[in-house]
């Protein structure tokens, strides 16, 4: 039976398992080369990473697949994954990758594959990689004439600073502004600190110091408590939180409270839309927006269009229907009149320039609508291949039934860990425990 490498967001495993390793990394290289070589001009592929250990091993097998496959690689260093999206287009490469398991500990890895047009590889294109990789001779469909080189990009770091600066209004500074910026030990942590100092906010910054085991440890988007206590001690204006990787964001408040993801969606389409910056009037969010959301945006006359989870098919239906806004309640922002995947540099940014256009704090700009209370669960399983889709979506076809109308369900796995995500809105305490309760059991059973 042929192995599935591929999940929601590219590649990802522990490393030095069957999951992830140098083999597969070669293999990745072997079989993407082979089909992103197609054509006669000169092949290149862009490879950036974040900071974990890990990297240099995958880094080097990754390159010896793609030189075999005769494209030449180019090496960015750490750096953040949209950088990654930017400079492939930038540098005409055909091919980007990103070696990061985003906000996952240091022992996890994967890929994340962009096209020459710095948007991320379709499941279409992810398949025919994936095929190629599965044969049994992978190795010899290579042209030994055909040899490429590799080489360091030394000015990569400061051609995203630039990039990123100039989404910024060149009217505005940051002067007068206390930011303190929590880079998980990762990808970011040498470019955030100078593009904000650059433009001119007095920062103060933590997680800025990885060793390679320590990214995402007590720090970044999924672990803010550290920033919280930073932004109340030292009476911040603000605290911005990254990944791993850079992709994502989570905004920390003047009074040190984490700002909702969909409050955080609102704002932004509320400032686009009175500034006739939409191209239409359809915000493109996942299945985890909440109802409130939905409710908020059609009060202001514009609509939420739901995708599965994943950064990545919420800017494919962007581009489907001509959307330039949207992103994921976990703090993937995409505005692609800037970029063609997710950037939380460039999205706080954005959210820096409204708090000065209105010269209110942040936590007075996202009070837009009230939220309906979600309760979230995962349930840890080692055999989350014995449970199927068809179960877990009768399943939760079924809490939906038990809901009505007082909220709704929603039960899948994770893409990117053994998990079953299950969330539960609804204005109702009880119910909602309720029905927590009979998912848990009805998962322990499956397994």
């Amino acid at each position: 039976m042929a192995k599935s490498f591929f999940g929601t967001d590219g590649i990802r495993g522990t490393v030095n398992t069957e999951s992830l390793n140098s083999e597969i990394a070669l293999k990745l290289g072997l079989a993407a080369g082979k089909i992103f070589t197609r054509g006669d001009h000169k092949h290149r592929v862009l490879i950036g990473k974040d900071t974990r250990i890990s990297g240099y091993m995958l880094e080097s097998a990754l390159e010896s697949g793609f030189t075999s496959s005769g494209m030449d690689v180019f090496l960015t260093g750490p750096i953040p994954t949209p950088a990654v999206a930017y400079l492939t287009q930038a540098l005409r490469a055909d091919l980007g990758v990103m070696i990061t398991a985003s906000h996952n500990t240091y022992e996890d890895n994967g890929f994340k594959l962009f096209g020459p047009d710095g948007l991320k590889l379709t499941d279409e294109k992810q398949l025919e990689i994936n095929e190629l990789m599965n044969r049994s001779d992978i190795m010899s469909l290579q042209d030994k004439n055909q040899i490429g080189a590799a080489r360091r990009v030394d000015d990569a770091l400061s051609r995203y600073i630039e990039f990123a600066k100039a989404t910024f209004p060149n009217t505005m500074r940051l002067d007068h502004l206390k930011i303190v910026i929590d880079c998980a030990n990762g990808a970011a942590y040498k470019v955030a600190p100078m593009i904000f100092w650059e433009l001119g906010a007095d920062i103060i910054v933590i997680g800025d110091q990885p060793n390679g085991r320590n990214i995402n440890q007590d720090c970044g988007s999924t672990k803010t408590q550290s920033l919280k206590e930073e932004v109340k001690s030292n009476n911040a204006d603000l605290g911005i939180a990254f990944d791993g990787d850079g992709d994502r964001l989570v905004i920390i408040d003047e009074k040190g409270d984490e700002v909702n993801g969909d409050h955080l969606l609102g704002m932004i389409a509320l400032s686009l839309k009175n500034k006739n910056l939409l191209k239409n009037k359809n915000i493109v969010s996942t299945i985890m927006a909440t109802k409130s959301l939905e409710n908020y945006l059609k009060s202001i006359d514009l609509k939420l269009i739901r995708t599965k989870v994943g950064d990545r098919y919420v800017i494919e239906k962007m581009l489907d229907i001509g959307s330039n806004f949207g992103g994921e309640p976990s703090g993937h922002l995409i505005i692609n009149d800037f970029s063609s995947t997710g950037d939380a540099i460039v999205s706080s940014l954005q959210v820096l320039s409204l708090m000065i256009e209105e010269n209110r704090p942040i936590s007075n700009l996202t009070n837009l609508f009230p939220l309906t209370p979600q309760k979230n669960y995962e349930f840890k399983t080692e055999n989350i291949n014995n449970i199927s889709n068809s179960f877990l979506e009768e399943l939760s076809n079924k809490m939906n039934e038990k809901i009505g109308d007082e909220g709704r369900v929603i039960i899948r796995k994770s893409g990117t860990e053994p998990l079953i995500r299950v969330m539960v809105e609804t204005d109702t305490k009880n119910i909602g425990e309720k029905l927590i309760d009979e998912i848990k059991l009805s998962l322990n059973h499956s397994t």
